[in-house]
């Protein structure tokens, strides 16, 4: 299997470039769950250990239903399957530009959840212009045990999020295991209150804002993703919620620049315009860098061939 692996601001992206399953050539709605009922083998052996790391996402690429579209992208990580990834879709944009499979300075990409629209802009950089985002609630408290209570809004991004403004523990590297703890905490109590996004859809992201570091930036995150690793880039589709709240309550205006630092200090650009529609449609800026080149073999006498903690 060949895959091409990068980092977006700090946040790996394994993309599969060829030897992954037979998925035909459905609606990509469909190819996933056909990947997800009957391959998840695959997903397992790439991202999780002896290959992977609870960190990786990864990215499959698949012909697209669009012909207009340069490839379809199917998203995931060692707890399953994501219907956007903003960093993931720049670490695909930039893989496709180091592969010289594109040529345009504009391309578009086929997701579980939507087309996004890819610009380039040399040195490693990309935009992603994101599917529609959007405040589900707000000010929704919650009482987590030995914490207390916290209030955060639910917004959409291509995922779906809890934002929090504070953070009772300072938003800073050497405190990430804390942190870890806090938002899985936080993450728990909303599952035990059956707090769900539209349509009891899983809230699977929770995302801490404090001041930034960097005085440049407007604010810095910690945002915890599923299967409980933290984010190293500031999330793609976190910011993209961000920016739907930002908008919802009047803090951001169309075409204004937010500057959003990670709990590493890189950082995304994010802006957004109105459809339409008056949906808000996110931009995120971001650098990306290919690190790696691999062919992934799989041996039949490896107890491990499909991942640690698999059967």
């Amino acid at each position: 299997m060949r895959v091409i692996d990068s980092h977006t601001e700090g946040e790996p992206t394994r993309v599969v470039i060829s030897g992954g399953p037979e998925l035909g050539d459905g609606p990509l709605s469909s190819r996933l769950k056909s990947l997800s009922e009957k391959h998840d083998s695959f997903r397992q052996s790439v991202i999780l250990e002896p290959r992977g790391s609870d960190v990786l996402v990864g990215a499959l690429l698949c012909p697209p239903v669009n012909p207009e579209c340069a490839t379809a992208v199917i998203f995931f990580n060692n707890a399953g399957y994501l219907g956007m990834c903003g960093h993931g879709a720049i670490g695909v944009a930039i893989t496709l530009k180091h592969l010289g499979m594109v040529d345009q300075s504009e391309v578009l990409l086929e997701t579980p959840v939507g087309e996004v629209r890819i610009k380039y802009h040399g040195a490693n950089k990309a935009s992603v212009q994101n599917v529609p985002s959007y405040v589900y609630q707000t000010d929704v408290t919650v009482d987590v045990p030995d914490i207390g209570k916290i209030t955060g809004d639910i917004a959409w991004g291509g995922n779906w999020f809890f934002l929090v403004q504070g953070s009772p523990i300072p938003l800073l590297l050497e405190n990430a295991n804390e942190l870890t703890e806090l938002t899985k905490a936080i993450k728990q109590t909303l599952d035990n209150m059956h707090i769900t996004g539209l349509d009891g859809a899983e809230i699977d992201h929770v995302e801490l804002f404090t001041e930034a570091v960097n005085e440049q930036a407007d604010s810095r995150n910690f945002v915890l993703c599923p299967g409980d690793a933290y984010d190293r880039s500031p999330c793609g589709t976190g910011t993209s919620a961000k920016v739907a709240c930002l908008q919802a309550k009047g803090l951001l205006n169309p075409g204004e620049q937010w500057l959003q630092e990670s709990v590493i200090g890189s950082h995304f650009t994010a802006s957004y315009q109105l459809d339409a529609d008056e949906q808000v449609i996110p931009t995120i800026t971001g650098r990306a860098f290919v690190t790696a080149e691999t062919e992934l073999l799989f041996h039949q006498d490896d107890p491990f061939r499909y991942g640690i903690g698999t059967n």
